[in-house]
């Protein structure tokens, strides 16, 4: 990595953190979006190591300040559905560079956003921790379809907003 692309990412997670925070009162779809929105952006702008530092790191920071489970258990893999998303997108996103052809890449970096989170928190790591049945059920449903769906919101967003933080950058 060059130098503009580790400030770039280092914008972009202190961005995710800050969104993060500033959202949290708002709900898991303006938050969960705000952060996929971030998340896709990175894995467009800034490719799939920078994207990956973002996906990974944000979690954890995001834990740090009390956004997001309060679980420490639960983070690692939250950091794990975010590398997914990103990878996906980082993968699919430049293959498909028109916008129709975009979407398919963000409908299969949600889809496998979704799927990782679903299969790993929800089926594997929630009954595994032995918590109260109402914490598993709110928990379980937080990481099922809202992922999807905030997942597929803000990727679409990033494929607004990228072209035009391009054409800023002049790139």
């Amino acid at each position: 990595m060059n130098t503009k692309t580790i400030t770039r990412t280092a914008i972009l997670i202190a961005l995710l953190v800050a969104l993060q925070y500033a959202t949290s009162s708002l709900g898991q779809f303006v938050t969960g979006s705000c952060v996929n929105l971030v998340l896709a952006v990175a894995a467009l702008l800034v490719g799939l190591w920078g994207g990956a530092a973002v996906a990974i790191l944000s979690p954890f920071f995001a834990f740090l300040i009390g956004v997001g489970p309060k679980l420490i258990a639960i983070v690692p893999f939250v950091a794990l559905g975010n590398l997914v998303y990103v990878v996906v997108l980082a993968l699919l996103g430049k293959r498909f560079a028109k916008l129709p052809e975009s979407l398919l890449a963000v409908a299969a970096a949600a889809v496998c956003k979704f799927l990782t989170l679903f299969l790993v928190i929800v089926k594997l790591v929630l009954p595994a921790l032995g918590l109260p049945d109402k914490q598993v059920a709110v928990m379980s449903t937080m990481f099922s379809w809202p992922q999807l769906v905030t997942a597929a919101i803000g990727g679409v967003l990033a494929l607004l907003v990228v072209p035009a933080v391009k054409k800023a950058l002049k790139e």
